[in-house]
């Protein structure tokens, strides 16, 4: 067992207000904990990643690359495959708070090493 407590959790800020927190994961799968502030956008991207992202508080609105897009309310989710071209936005006055998950697992580097 491996209990991760959330103050002390690894945190990363990849923009200004754009919070993630790791929470308990392994190889085969990884949480990671959001807070995206209003009006924020991800930039479009894709990885080697299946994806589920579950709105905890707020309001997310999640686009591919053809312009299809969702918008999340609170417990509402979406499955993202590996390799599918994404952002996730805060298009309200709000902050929005939210939960990724991802198979197989992935470490922080994504957004911290990440050359545009």
């Amino acid at each position: 067992m491996k209990s991760i407590d959330f103050a002390e959790a690894e945190t990363y800020e990849p923009e200004d207000g754009w919070r993630r927190v790791s929470l308990a994961g392994s190889e085969k799968f990884t949480f990671e904990w959001f807070e995206k502030p209003p009006g924020h956008t991800s930039p479009m991207h894709d990885h080697e990643n299946e994806q589920v992202c579950l709105c905890l508080e707020g309001e997310l609105t999640v686009y591919n690359e053809n312009g299809e897009s969702t918008t999340l309310e609170q417990h509402d989710s979406v499955w993202l495959d590996a390799w599918e071209p994404h952002r996730v936005a805060n298009e309200s006055d709000e902050v929005a708070v939210g939960l990724d998950v991802f198979a197989p697992g992935r470490s922080f580097d994504f957004w911290t090493d990440r050359e545009e």
